[in-house]
């Protein structure tokens, strides 16, 4: 077997050989079309990385307070804690997306004009 590669049968016929490349590119074919049925949307897949995470909190929440009731008080608190923070925060971003329209339309308007 001069030339050849280890375990690679040079007494086939051609068209056995041709049979397999024409298995081979079938199967290749078949999983590019599966592939291209089952494509994931990018958000959708992020929705449901997060929901499972809050899910696991909530079990280990759960785990941790001895019940669901537990970890739901415990939920709440965290809220109630969290949403004058982030009520500020709404309110700064929104002056600062006013702040910067408001510009962008002046720089608009001076660029016209």
């Amino acid at each position: 077997m001069v030339g050849g590669r280890v375990g690679e049968r040079t007494d086939e016929a051609p068209e056995t050989v041709e049979l397999k490349a024409d298995l081979r590119e079938a199967y290749e074919r078949g999983r590019r079309d599966e592939r291209a049925a089952r494509r994931r949307h990018p958000i959708g897949m992020t929705l449901t990385f997060a929901f499972a995470l809050v899910g696991v909190v909530v079990l280990v929440l759960a785990a941790i307070n001895g019940s669901f009731t537990g970890a739901g008080e415990s939920i709440d608190r965290g809220l109630t804690f969290a949403r004058p923070a982030a009520s500020q925060a709404a309110a700064t971003a929104g002056e600062q997306l006013r702040d910067a329209t408001a510009a962008a339309r002046a720089k608009a308007s001076d660029a016209a004009g």
